[in-house]
This record gives C-alpha cells, sequence and structure tokens, in this order.
C-alpha cells in the first residue's frame, strides 16, 4: 500500500540519518583528521557561496522596506520600517534565506558527488585502503557547512540592512542616519543570536540528508539525479519547517534570560 510504504521509507530515511549523525560525531573525534579536505570544503560552501547569498540579502532587504514602506505610508507608521525590517531580517529571514540558498547549491552538490563516487565504486577504493569514507567525505562536509553557514549569514544579515536602508534613504525618503539609528537602537543580541544560532541546525539539515542521499545510490547514474533533487527538496524542508521549532525555542529560552 503507498501509505505504508511512505512510512517506511520515512522511518529507514530517519534511522538512517540518525545513525549517519551518530558515526559522524564518533569518527570525528577518533583517528585522522583530514584537514586539508575541511580547507577545500569550506572554500566550496562559503567562499564560492557568498555572491549568491549576498545578492539574495540585499535583493530581500530591498524589497522587504519597500513593501512594509509603501505599505505602512498609509496608515502613517512609515518611520516603523526600519525597526520592522532590521529585526525580520536577522531573526528569520537572513538565517533562512541564506539556508535555503546554500541548500540548492551545496546540498545539490554534495548528493551528486557522493553519489557519483558510489556508482564508481570510489567509495569502495576508500575501503579497500583502510579508510573511512564518512571521515574522508562525509565529515568535512559537514564541519565544513557548520562553520561557513553562520559566517554566510552573518555577512547576510549586514548585507540585507544595507539594502533596505538604501531603500528607505532613497525611495522612501527617511534620512539614513535616522535609519541607521533606528536599526541600532533597536536590535539587541538577543534578536541576533537567535537567528544565528539557528545556523548550526540548518547546516546540519543542508548536509546530513545530502551526504545521506549521495551514500545511498544503488542503481546506477540515474539514481544520481534522483538523489540530488530529494537532497534539496528535503534539505529546504527540513529548515522551513525546522525554523518555526527553532523560533519557538528561542523565544522561550528569551523569556526565560
Amino acid at each position: 500500500m503507498p501509505f505504508v510504504k511512505f512510512w517506511n521509507d520515512q522511518l529507514e530515511f530517519y534511522g538512517g540519518l540518525t545513525l549517519l549523525f551518530k558515526q559522524v560525531i564518533h569518527d570525528t573525534f577518533s583517528g585522522k583528521f583530514y584537514w586539508r579536505l575541511l580547507f577545500d570544503q569550506i572554500l566550496q560552501v562559503g567562499v564560492k557561496s557568498l555572491p549568491l547569498v549576498l545578492i539574495t540579502a540585499a535583493s530581500t532587504g530591498m524589497v522587504m522596506a519597500l513593501q512594509f514602506g509603501v505599505g505602512l505610508e498609509k496608515f502613517g507608521g512609515k518611520l516603523y520600517v526600519p525597526k520592522l525590517v532590521a529585526l525580520i531580517i536577522l531573526r528569520e529571514m537572513g538565517p533562512v534565506f541564506t539556508s535555503l540558498m546554500v541548500a540548492a547549491r551545496i546540498g545539490a552538490g554534495f548528493a551528486s558527488e557522493i553519489g557519483s563516487m558510489v556508482v564508481t565504486q570510489q567509495i569502495d577504493a576508500i575501503r579497500a585502503m583502510g579508510t573511512s569514507p564518512i571521515k574522508r567525505i562525509v565529515i568535512p562536509r559537514v564541519l565544513a557547512c557548520l562553520i561557513a553557514l553562520p559566517i554566510l549569514t552573518a555577512s547576510a544579515n549586514i548585507v540585507g540592512n544595507l539594502g533596505s536602508l538604501w531603500v528607505g534613504a532613497y525611495e522612501l525618503d527617511l534620512d539614513g542616519n535616522f535609519y541607521l539609528l533606528k536599526i541600532l537602537s533597536t536590535v539587541t543580541l538577543k534578536d541576533y543570536f537567535s537567528g544565528f544560532f539557528k545556523t548550526f541546525f540548518f547546516a546540519l539539515f543542508i548536509a546530513l540528508p545530502a551526504c545521506y542521499f549521495g551514500l545511498t545510490v544503488t542503481k546506477g547514474t540515474k539514481e544520481v539525479g534522483i538523489a540530488t533533487t530529494k537532497a534539496v527538496v528535503v534539505g529546504s524542508i527540513m529548515i522551513l519547517v525546522g525554523n518555526y521549532f527553532l523560533s519557538k525555542l528561542f523565544w522561550i529560552i528569551g523569556t526565560v534570560l
């Protein structure tokens, strides 16, 4: 039955993902660590994703400032645009949009690379040489995402607010100094970190499913494309769904502290 098959697939996926995560944690702190492979992946994940992330952040900040400005002007609330846009970018749009862009680019890349290595039996060759494919293939990619994604998000937050500042000054006729002052006086460290800490979870949501789908390719090159699609879709869904629960969690923590 399709319903039973669906739940079997879900249990297999989340069970396999949990086992992969457990093995990543174990192997990271045991045996040899491949620093060069980590630096190569940081270059791929961080540096080469930076232009895409910055363009997305600037466009998002500009559009949000314009839409809020036009909407609130009818009610005399245009002066609240800096506060609204800054809070939304730092808490939600910055980390979420950055993670989605990285998931689309990096998640697809991880799944296709690893899937191709499985098909061409490179993974088997790594095992034959007495090396763990988890240590050489998965761990550098997971750690690269954990390192690069928070930095990309921090850059996106700055560029997104600068984009909104530009629109506020030149499209909404708000004084630039006033706009900047409102951002700085509104945003707190709690607002910043509530979005920033999400990126560590989002990094896992991107890297682990992509590596899992790549490693589970079994039926040749055709399945590599399927694994690539699954990696992007599943990673994006986990980011969007997980964002709600993480927002709720950090809101609870914020009220307690």
